[in-house]
Parts: structure tokens; C-alpha cells; sequence
């Protein structure tokens, strides 16, 4: 079934998300993240979210930017693998619970775990990119747009 793409129907709408997703990855960069690990958390989103778009595009991204296979290959399971720091662990456990939202908010352990592991400024960066993903997420998804081979 064809769907309406958001992209093309509201070109000024989309834009303004792609600035968004910019400065996203510009907070990302400030708060001393790496970009590689920037398309990992969005990654870790379209996971939860299902949207296969947006999971080739920040698989991409995430070899591009030197992300490793494993560390790409064992996100999904990152709870169980040594593959992720501290750091890493608090950011990921955030973006989940970002993007789970209905699922009891963004619970306030969430916070408090990650206050040892990150800065204001790291927790901020990760909630806007969390909230930047979760829309192109529900772009891609409601326009399906296709991932062919």
C-alpha cells in the first residue's frame, strides 16, 4: 500500500527535523560523545521502534564513523556483553527509556544511575538526540518508507 511521504508532502516540516538532528549531533559533539557513538544510540532507538530505515542508515553511519562490527552486531544485547563502558551503559539505558516512554515514563533511577557516568551537559545531548531519533523514527515509519536490497 502507498503511503504519503512526510519528506515530500511537507518539505518545510522536514527540513526543519534535519536541523534539529544537526544540532542534535552538534550537542553531541560539545558534550565530549562520539559521533560514532551518536548513530549507535539512534540506532539503539529504531531498534525499539522497528524502523528497518533507520536501522540500515545508522548501521552505516556507525561503521563509517569506526564503530566496530561487535559493538554494531551486540547492541541489541548490550546488557550482556563487555562491549560498552559506564558511560556508554548510562546513555543507552537513557535513550531506552526515552524512547519506551509510555511504557512508566522516563523513571527517575534513570537519572540518578546516570549522574556518576554523565555530565549535564552528556544527558542533555542524549535526550535531544533521543528526541530527534524518535521522530525520524515515526517519519520513516509512517511514510514506510522502503529499505531494498
Amino acid at each position: 500500500m502507498s503511503r504519503i511521504n512526510l519528506g515530500q508532502s511537507a518539505p518545510e516540516l522536514y527540513k526543519k527535523i534535519a536541523e534539529l538532528d544537526a544540532l542534535a549531533m552538534q550537542k553531541i559533539a560539545e558534550a565530549e560523545l562520539s559521533e560514532g557513538f551518536a548513530h549507535l544510540l539512534k540506532l539503539r532507538a529504531s531498534q525499539i521502534n522497528a524502523c528497518a530505515f533507520c536501522i540500515r542508515l545508522h548501521t552505516q553511519d556507525a561503521m563509517q564513523t569506526g564503530e566496530t562490527i561487535e559493538r554494531i552486531s551486540l547492541l541489541n544485547a548490550w546488557r550482556e556483553t563487555a562491549y560498552y563502558d559506564e558511560k556508554e551503559r548510562a546513555a543507552l539505558t537513557l535513550i531506552e527509556a526515552i524512547t519506551l516512554v509510555a511504557d512508566g515514563q522516563v523513571p527517575d533511577a534513570v537519572y540518578e544511575d546516570a549522574l556518576p557516568f554523565l555530565t549535564d551537559a552528556q544527558i542533555s545531548a542524549v535526550e535531544w538526540l533521543a528526541i530527534v531519533i524518535n521522530a525520524w523514527n515515526r517519519i520513516a515509519i509512517s511514510s514506510r518508507y522502503s529499505v531494498q536490497p
